[in-house]
């Protein structure tokens, strides 16, 4: 789940157990393996790679994992061909949601999106129906109780950030798509960075007041982050605090 709501997801990430980490390691797998066959096994000349390996360290991945991923993926030239595949729709009261895949088998993703679509009071459209309403953009998070605000905003613009916030103890850092890796590369040489990725952020948000859609909005993101094919979903639902 990411948007609006991101650092709630990061807490979720942190907190997640044992099945739901290993959902988490395949899944940032795939990412890895699809970087490798498109621009080779080392980070240093494949940017793409280099993101998904911060990616996998800021969940946690461990070290030998992401080594043997990259391995796999560099010396298997049959196996493990995934394609990457954007689905639009909506969810209950007209939630604008985009979920981004990694499949293996199109047909088999398509029919487990829609089914979760349809089961949870929503409704998948076609290709450029939702994806209007949301900004592409890199988003850093930096956790750090004891931040200086005044500090970090000041770096985070001169390593090329395009807006920063802080809020309790949280810094949420914007930049362009094409500058994340390097905003990131330059606050990680003195900031522990907390997750950092580029991201659908929607440009309005939608409120649900109903229990009824709140439960089936909630079912629908659910459903779909437990999908092995599905990488990230991106909505547009002001989400009620978790606090």
């Amino acid at each position: 789940m990411s948007g609006h709501s991101k650092w709630s997801t990061i807490k979720r990430k942190k907190g997640a157990n044992d099945a739901q980490r290993a959902k988490i390691f395949t899944k940032i797998a795939r990412e890895i393996i699809v970087a490798v066959k498109a621009g080779g096994p080392d980070p240093d000349n494949n940017s793409s790679l280099k993101d998904a390996i911060a990616k996998a360290r800021s969940n946690n991945m461990p070290n030998d994992n992401i080594n043997r991923t990259i391995k796999k993926a560099a010396g298997d030239t049959d196996g493990d061909n995934y394609e990457s595949i954007t689905y639009e729709g909506y969810g209950p009261a007209g939630v604008a949601v985009i979920v981004n895949a990694l499949t293996d088998n199109r047909n088999r993703t398509a029919a487990d999106v829609r089914h979760a679509f349809d089961k949870n009071g929503g409704n998948m459209g076609q290709t450029g129906c939702v994806s209007f309403m949301f900004d592409k953009k890199g988003i850093i998070i930096i956790e750090n109780e004891d931040m200086d605000e005044d500090e970090i905003t000041m770096d985070a613009l001169e390593a090329g950030a395009d807006d920063i916030e802080v809020e309790d103890g949280v810094a949420e850092i914007v930049t362009a798509p094409s500058d994340m890796g390097a905003v990131r590369d330059a606050l990680a040489e003195k900031y522990t960075i907390s997750s950092a990725e580029v991201s659908m952020v929607p440009q309005t948000m939608t409120e649900l007041t109903e229990e009824g859609q709140i439960n089936a909005m909630t079912k629908l993101l659910d459903m779909l982050e437990d999908n092995d094919d599905v990488q990230d979903v991106y909505h547009n639902w002001d989400m009620p605090s978790e606090d």
